[in-house]
């Protein structure tokens, strides 16, 4: 994650803050959205980590197979993430 916790926590409190203060959203409790912002928020920012351990785990089951027939780990690296970003409509960074 490129940002702090505690910047995301900030951001997500600001967002609300900001939100409620020029009447765009109604909430009687401000600090349990903001809670739910910053977790949302956690959760976008991590999909890319998530997603390389994934890739991680995915080369580490087929090791074997990759040395045998010579393949780059870097290459299918790039490979399988792409595939699996491609199937899982993200946008990555």
């Amino acid at each position: 994650m490129l940002l702090s916790r505690d910047y995301v926590g900030y951001m997500s409190k600001e967002v609300v803050k900001r939100l409620v203060e020029r009447q765009m959203i109604e909430t009687k409790a401000p600090d349990a959205l903001a809670e739910r912002v910053r977790q949302t928020m956690a959760d976008e920012l991590t999909v890319e980590d998530r997603l390389n351990e994934e890739v991680r785990d995915i080369l580490a089951q087929h090791n074997d197979e990759m040395r045998k027939v010579g393949a780059s780990y870097q290459e299918m690296y790039k490979k399988v993430k792409g595939e699996l970003a491609r199937q899982r409509k993200l946008i990555l960074r």
